[in-house]
């Protein structure tokens, strides 16, 4: 059967939200491939065209926001819009490992522990072994071996780059597209081992520095001084990522039982680390557009009619809907529509802003 598909025309500007009510930090996150790039770029667009000052910042090693956008996007925060304060930056694990801010800032201390680490080191008192990232592969999780990892050079980075764009004053709003379910869950648990493993340090240092001053040695503050500083800020993103007023983890799936219940274990995850979690975003509805969202345009919607295969998927896509509803039961569950098109762009971003402004 030959399906005439037309491309997307530019959608009412009015359907197109001038801006969000969301909280000053938005998380998007789930497994690989479920559309977080999206969510959060059509995010920080609706966030930006009311003139808050918005960045948008991809923690997957990936590097899918610059397709989505349609733009080169750099490492460092960068604007990429003219009409509108909308900024982007891509980590890159490798060269932020290369960059010895991380190394100065800590005076070789926890930086050389920890940016130089393989992160297949164990650590002590537990962590996120293999079971807890919910099927990832090995390879998505980064993980190696089983038992207890510790978060790696790649996680490290990731997180010393949060703790500086989380404090630029430049921004008003800050939109994280997270790796991956593994890498995600591993840079969560960072904070909190990286100020345990500061706190160690620091005591070691003072007991170190008591006999040297016994024995009339010098004690260097320099080195104490930076891992204070670093456990402090630390310390910050924790409260900032755990206070709801200002955080909304929001959990991306597809409308299948298993993405349902692999998103169950995340949601109970994030709960146990704190993380306040306001919505759930079905992606890739079999629905038409204009059914979820008040926009209107040339849509090529599923056949549930006239298409077997629509109608059959459609009641796979029905029944996960109904279990989601039940499940993240007092969250916001948003859907977005399956669209003909792959969503690349500023236009097909704002058919998806339209669907997510039912949250705001």
């Amino acid at each position: 059967m030959d399906v005439a598909v037309e491309a997307v025309e530019e959608i009412d500007d009015a359907a197109v939200p001038a801006g969000i009510e969301g909280p000053e930090y938005i998380l998007y996150g789930g497994k690989g491939g479920v559309g977080k790039t999206t969510m959060a770029a059509a995010t920080a667009l609706a966030s930006a065209r009311d003139g808050t000052a918005t960045l948008v910042v991809s923690t997957d090693p990936a590097h899918s926001l610059s397709d989505t956008l349609e733009t080169e996007i750099p490492d460092e925060p960068a604007r990429i819009g003219d009409e509108m304060p909308l900024y982007a930056a891509e980590i890159d694990p490798e060269a932020a490992m290369q960059d010895d801010r991380f190394d100065d800032a800590l005076d070789g201390g926890l930086g050389d522990m920890m940016g130089g680490g393989s992160g297949d080191a164990t650590v002590m008192g537990g962590g996120l072994g293999d079971a807890d990232v919910m099927g990832d592969d090995p390879g998505e999780a980064g993980l190696s071996g089983s038992g207890s990892s510790m978060p790696g050079s790649d996680e490290t980075a990731a997180i010393r780059l949060l703790l500086e764009f989380f404090e630029d004053p430049r921004f008003d709003r800050i939109v994280v597209d997270t790796a991956p379910t593994g890498h995600t869950l591993r840079l969560l648990e960072l904070p909190e081992m990286l100020d345990s493993m500061a706190g160690r340090m620091l005591r070691m240092r003072e007991r170190l520095g008591g006999m040297l001053g016994n024995l009339g040695g010098e004690e260097s503050d320099a080195g104490t001084g930076g891992l204070s500083e670093f456990a402090e800020r630390i310390e910050r993103l924790r409260e900032r990522l755990r206070d709801p007023d200002r955080t909304d983890f929001r959990v991306v799936l597809v409308p299948e039982e298993l993405s349902v219940r692999e998103s169950e274990r995340l949601l109970e995850q994030l709960d146990a680390f704190d993380i306040p979690v306001g919505t759930v975003v079905v992606n890739r509805v079999m629905q038409d557009p204009e059914e979820v969202a008040d926009v209107e345009g040339t849509f090529v919607a599923p056949n549930h009619t006239d298409c077997s295969f629509c109608e059959r998927r459609w009641k796979i896509q029905q029944r996960a809907l109904a279990r989601a509803q039940d499940v993240f039961r007092g969250h916001r569950v948003l859907r977005v529509p399956l669209l003909a098109e792959e969503v690349r762009g500023e236009r097909l971003l704002r058919v998806v802003a339209a669907c997510l402004a039912e949250s705001d």
